[in-house]
């Protein structure tokens, strides 16, 4: 018996390609912008950043083994100009946080990061990693030494291991900002900001003048230092 196939209808199928690319978009909080300058790709960075282990039910998160290999197609993608950071995040595993900041520094495309409602803990690191970081004036920034979760040995060993992971987040923040190493351990350890514990709550305005981030601005701002990057890069004059 002969199996007839009904015809394919170019209506169907592009309904069925937005919704799939709706679904990406919800899936990983990211969407891709054709403008004049270029194709803007927008990458949110939100809620808790999740690391080996699987955060609680009910929490967001931004999963490392999602944006860890998305980063790396962008960098290699000819139809990507520029990426935008969208950063609203608790903080979350250290590890996994250092990881994510270390590839968005490494990316030759041109990037720029904001900082919106918060990004606490390891979110700093990945709030500085961008080429050019922004933070509206009402994000918050916590601030504080490295904390761990689950079983600690009381031995030196584990001591210096965590010291250890700390200097390398001061190092990486300084090396990617204007703060000196000085200041932001300083900051770490503060102890007159917060009321159970040690460290600091930096908000916009205040993270600039520390010059751990760039410039106060919100969406706009950030878009156009992102488009005059991608000008740059691509040899044409850039809009003042």
């Amino acid at each position: 018996m002969t199996e007839h196939t009904k015809p394919t209808d170019p209506d169907q199928e592009n309904d069925s390609e937005n919704k799939e690319s709706a679904q990406s978009i919800l899936d990983f909080g990211s969407a891709l912008t054709k403008t004049p300058h270029g194709n803007v790709y927008c990458l949110t960075i939100i809620g808790q950043i999740e690391g080996h282990n699987t955060a609680a039910q009910g929490a967001k998160t931004t999963k490392y083994e999602h944006v860890l290999p998305l980063l790396a197609k962008l960098e290699e993608s000819g139809e990507v100009d520029g990426v935008l950071f969208l950063l609203n995040t608790v903080g979350g595993d250290v590890e996994a946080g250092l990881a994510i900041a270390e590839l968005i520094a490494g990316m030759t495309k041109p990037t720029v990061s904001i900082v919106l409602g918060g990004s606490h803990s390891i979110g700093v690191p990945l709030a500085v990693a961008a080429r050019y970081s922004f933070a509206v004036p009402s994000a918050a920034m916590t601030i504080h030494p490295v904390r761990m979760s689950g079983t600690v040995i009381a031995a030196p060993q584990t001591y210096n291991y965590f010291q250890r992971l700390q200097d390398r987040i001061v190092d990486f923040v300084s090396k990617h900002s204007g703060i000196s190493p000085e200041d932001f351990q300083a900051l770490m350890l503060q102890k007159d900001d917060m009321a159970a514990d040690v460290g600091s709550v930096l908000y916009g305005e205040e993270a600039v003048r520390m010059k751990l981030i760039d410039y106060v601005g919100g969406l706009s701002d950030g878009l156009q230092c992102l488009y005059r990057q991608i000008d740059r890069r691509k040899g044409q004059p850039a809009e003042p």
